[in-house]
């Protein structure tokens, strides 16, 4: 029997890449998914219901259930079908993974309103779109102790602050802060909410120029493969992480790791009002050393300013 043998799971950006990666060890473990993909370009232009279609087809032919969605996951509306397709067709929902995305990229000052909005609306947009019927459902089950999951994917552009990818980084680290509201919101309902940072060569990191992507450059090495995502996603799909939400994780070539929260490391507390030039003394004698020492302190050497 399969870690998910029974489980019923809905997958965005599911018909190629990461998320068909996911459809299929899931599938194979046991689950029901519906998949959805747009099958739009990797800039989010135009659709095709092949990979959708293509990867449930696989799915059926290995003896697993499947059925395929075409919709735009940004919609509000095929965010609800989605959840409701998986009641409909499968009988429940226990598993949402969001990793539906495009890229748009450009330097800020090259950035155009629409690349901006594109971006933003089918990462965080998208993410809402399905989040929001699926908590609906999980808090109408009314059993705190389900092991409902959501997995939501963000990016190390967030995280580290990608240069290029001002749109992708300010979504994706959206996609963490909406991870922690749902960890905490959605706790009593029996839900762990938790976010994944993939690192591997997919169609989308095939259109950032060769120079920026050294990591993802042989797509052929297996540790490049999307397939090195999904066992961390089966884990969290599993009833055995039910100790863990509110997380990111990492999944790398052959790597998983744990990223730690944001959490304040020192503070300076006045008993009043602050005089600025004290301030501007206690924050450079308290903080500069600690924030030297920290990765982050890269931008300011980018400034010469270490």
């Amino acid at each position: 029997m399969g870690s998910l043998e029974g489980k019923v799971a809905v997958v965005t950006g599911g018909g190629r890449g990461i998320g068909a990666s996911i459809v299929r060890r899931f599938a194979a473990e046991g689950a029901a998914v519906v998949v959805n993909d747009l099958g739009a370009t990797a800039d989010g232009q135009g659709g095709d219901a092949g990979p959708a279609d293509q990867v449930v087809k696989e799915v059926v032919a290995a003896g697993g259930r499947a059925i395929a969605d075409g919709g735009d996951v940004a919609d509000t509306a095929t965010g609800q079908r989605l959840i409701d397709t998986a009641v409909s067709e499968f009988g429940k929902l226990d598993i949402l993974v969001n990793v539906a995305g495009i890229l748009r990229d450009r330097m800020i000052f090259n950035l155009s309103e629409e690349d901006w909005d594109a971006v933003i609306r089918v990462h965080l947009k998208g993410h809402y779109s399905t989040v929001r019927p699926a908590a609906q459902y999980f808090r109408e089950q009314r059993n705190p102790d389900a092991n409902y999951r959501i997995i939501n994917f963000s990016s190390v552009s967030g995280l580290d602050g990608s240069p290029g990818q001002p749109n992708y980084a300010a979504a994706k680290m959206g996609v963490i802060g909406l991870t922690y509201s749902l960890a905490q919101s959605l706790a009593k309902y029996g839900v762990t909410a938790n976010s994944i940072s993939p690192g591997a060569a997919t169609r989308l990191t095939g259109t950032v120029p060769d120079e920026k992507r050294a990591n993802f450059r042989n797509e052929e090495d297996p540790s490049r493969s999307p397939d090195n995502i999904a066992p961390l996603a089966l884990y969290l799909a599993s009833d055995r992480s039910r100790w863990l939400t509110g997380r990111t994780l990492r999944a790398s070539g052959y790597d998983v790791g744990l990223y730690n929260n944001p959490e304040v490391i020192r503070q300076l507390s006045s008993t009043g009002p602050w005089d600025q030039e004290r301030l501007a003394d206690l924050i450079e004698g308290n903080f500069r050393s600690v924030a030297d020492g920290l990765p982050p302190s890269v931008f300011a050497r980018q400034l010469g300013r270490n």
